[in-house]
């Protein structure tokens, strides 16, 4: 659900300057690794904070392309098509990467996807099992969204993204948590475009 929300470009909000310097201290990290590998854990919970599941997945980047591995679920995109297969049903839909819709990518999700779209302010430092974290709480600017507010929070020591909460209008949640992250590994181009050889029998559905 968060890799495929659209951003705002309504105009910038008053923000806590602690809280940016925490994500700019972030971003700034992030854009200086030539590839990212990061295994991520996907829970869901509904309005009463009852699981809906888990998922784990991997997540692969590399300058603007990335490729995500979910249960069930592969997102290659070499930045400028999207493929997203689903393997349930064996098929694969085409996009075109659409610079212009500011859409939630991975790596806008590690970097600067939080100055014109959202207002954030800084909650403090807290306690995610034995690791210290700095809680920012960001609210869209643009209020027709389906959700109303993201809880990121940054590994204090480590200065990168450790998890990240989405909470829906209906109430559901949607928490992504890093468990493992490497950078500057190889990583060949070829990694982040669907292969159709590679999955006999697959419908292709091209939407560009």
């Amino acid at each position: 659900p968060f890799f495929s929300m659209a951003q705002s470009t309504a105009g910038i909000g008053k923000n806590d300057p602690e809280a940016k310097k925490i994500l700019d201290a972030v971003s700034n990290k992030f854009k200086q690794y030539k590839s990212v590998q990061a295994s991520f854990t996907l829970k869901m919970e509904n309005a009463s904070g009852q699981s809906l599941g888990n998922k784990k997945g991997t997540l692969y980047m590399k300058g603007n392309r990335y490729r995500v591995s979910v249960s069930g679920q592969e997102i290659f995109s070499d930045g400028s098509n999207v493929w997203t297969y689903d393997k349930s049903s064996n098929e694969v839909t085409i996009s075109k990467l659409d610079p212009t819709a500011n859409t939630i990518t991975p790596q806008k999700l590690f970097t600067n996807f939080y100055d014109k779209d959202f207002l954030y302010v800084l909650n403090g430092d807290k306690k995610l099992g034995t690791k210290l974290v700095q809680e920012i709480q960001l609210t869209p600017v643009d209020k027709s969204k389906n959700f109303h507010t993201v809880f990121v929070w940054v590994d204090k020591a480590a200065k990168t993204m450790y998890s990240t909460k989405v909470i829906e209008n209906a109430g559901n949640r949607y928490s992504y948590t890093v468990s493992t992250l490497k950078t500057n590994i190889p990583a060949a181009d070829a990694l982040f475009v669907f292969d159709k050889g590679k999955f006999p029998g697959v419908t292709i559905e091209d939407l560009r």
